[in-house]
């Protein structure tokens, strides 16, 4: 029988393709447009929402004592079946999606955003997600599950993956579902690896990982997109290297 750690991996991933198409169903071009219903609006904010909140309450259900989704259990078959597991590769892959973001740029994949736009709903959404995660992690002060510092919920690994992930689908999933799906696979590991490592409880997951979603949806709604219009400018970052050194080529087109 498979532990339950791993049967949490497996549900969880067998829901990526459902979160990853609730955040493309949120209109990415509604920013441009110059007149927007007042239904339309609470529509895009329900959408936004759903998710971030089905995290949430089962982050609070797994405080409680039932045996399918208990913090406790799970943190018991993860010292059964794996006690001295650790790795460090979620402290580097929690950014992947943001680096592949900015690859298919370079690539010449054109993606939902021009380059300034893009950078700043990222930061925006860094800085959201930073501020809500932080503030959570003070008032909560949750005991870890490793040294007891009082520090554990939400996880931050998880709730940077996860707006990272939602960033790069926002970006490129309207390109491809697999650039959305294959972002939220990361995220995902990323959110099994830190109960595997033992730094965080089942909760302190799921809070992340709706937390991560939040910040994103958030700033993608709220963004003045003060760079122009859409598909209006185009720029172009790339490596190159001179004579002299390593160097960046930058460009910026109006159409």
């Amino acid at each position: 029988m498979l532990p339950k750690i791993a049967l949490f991996g497996i549900f969880i991933s067998a829901s990526i393709v459902g979160i990853a198409q609730r955040v493309e169903d949120l209109p990415q071009a509604l920013p441009y447009k110059l007149e927007v219903s007042q239904a339309t609006k609470s529509q895009q904010w329900k959408s936004a929402l759903r998710v971030p909140v089905m995290f949430g309450v089962a982050a609070m259900y797994a405080f409680s004592d039932d045996s399918y989704i208990n913090r406790f259990e799970l943190h018991e078959e993860r010292n059964e079946w794996m006690p001295t597991f650790r790795v460090h590769v979620d402290d580097y892959l929690q950014y992947a999606p943001i680096v592949a973001t900015y690859a298919l740029n370079i690539a010449g994949v054109k993606g939902e955003n021009n380059f300034g736009n893009r950078t700043a709903l990222l930061i925006k959404t860094e800085a959201l997600t930073a501020a809500l995660t932080f503030s959570l992690k003070k008032l909560t002060a949750v005991p870890r599950p490793d040294t007891g510092e009082r520090n554990s919920f939400p996880s931050g690994h998880t709730a940077q993956a996860f707006a990272a992930a939602t960033f790069m689908a926002k970006e490129y999933g309207g390109v491809s579902k697999l650039y959305s799906v294959g972002a939220y696979a990361v995220a995902t590991s990323i959110g099994t690896l830190r109960m595997m490592n033992n730094r965080h409880w089942l909760s302190d997951v799921l809070a992340g990982a709706g937390i991560g979603i939040l910040s994103a949806n958030v700033v993608y709604l709220t963004h003045q997109y003060k760079w122009g219009e859409k598909g209006k400018r185009r720029s172009t970052i790339l490596p190159m290297y001179t004579g002299t050194g390593p160097g960046v080529y930058y460009s910026y087109t109006f159409h």
